[in-house]
């Protein structure tokens, strides 16, 4: 017998995204569906519409990696995610799995599409460097972020997203082969700093046994200048994010 799998097939319908899934739900193919689904999101459409009519699931438990999508994504880039399945005994199902309290099920794509009204976040702002995989990438990043900064009227939050650009950037250079990607995104009042490189490992706090408190890791100080922050899984490794707000102004 084969092993199970699941095929997604994705396009876009104006500003929304469309996964169509079909295979086997279970055990083997859970993580990678996920990844999948949260790799849409973080592409930041309106919405992600996930059709699966096509997706058998086994197990009623294997529905919430949908939850689980949403759970990553749901403070940065904070993206709807939707299911469609026609079947209302699967809906119910669905729903009894306490997913379609976080991720809403509607009978048809065009349901599922009039439901997201007026979800999209407007006035984003996003911009994208690639740097090399050298030391000299730190310094690139702090100007980077200072000349988005700028350009977009948030000076004051300069130094501590500079500060979280250099701790994500030095993270990369030294825990992985990768050349980090500088992503920045302005939101009303709120900056996101990301860094996203071909590492599956992901970032963790590191406590150290013989030193306690006196030697701090670079995401300790992270998660004490900013509101959130978090590591997100991706299609060919993994995003670093940190929210700040102007409450963080240093």
């Amino acid at each position: 017998m084969a092993d199970p799998h699941v095929a997604v097939d994705s396009h876009r319908e104006g500003d929304v995204s469309i996964l169509v899934a079909e295979g086997v739900l279970d055990n083997s193919t859970y993580r990678d569906l996920r990844d999948t689904v949260i790799k849409a999101a973080l592409d930041e459409p309106r919405a992600v519409i996930v059709d699966v009519n096509y997706l058998w699931v086994p197990s009623a438990p294997a529905w919430s990696v949908f939850t689980s999508a949403r759970w990553y994504v749901s403070i940065w880039p904070d993206v709807p995610i939707l299911l469609v399945r026609e079947s209302h005994q699967s809906r119910r199902a669905i729903a009894e799995a306490g997913v379609a309290r976080y991720v809403p099920v509607h009978p048809t794509r065009q349901a599922a599409l009039d439901a997201i009204g007026d979800l999209a976040s407007h006035g984003r702002r996003r911009a994208r460097a690639e740097l090399p995989a050298a030391a000299a990438s730190v310094r690139a990043a702090r100007a980077q972020v200072a000349y988005w900064l700028t350009a977009w009227g948030k000076p004051d939050l300069i130094p501590v997203a500079g500060t979280v650009a250099t701790v994500f950037v030095e993270n990369v250079l030294t825990h992985t082969d990768s050349a980090p990607v500088l992503v920045m995104e302005i939101y009303r009042e709120t900056v996101t700093v990301a860094v996203e490189d071909y590492s599956r490992r992901p970032a963790v706090r590191h406590e150290d046994a013989d030193h306690g408190t006196e030697l701090l890791s670079g995401l300790s100080i992270v998660s004490t200048l900013c509101r959130h922050w978090g590591c997100m899984p991706t299609s060919s490794g993994k995003i670093v994010w940190a929210l700040v707000g102007l409450e963080n102004k240093l």
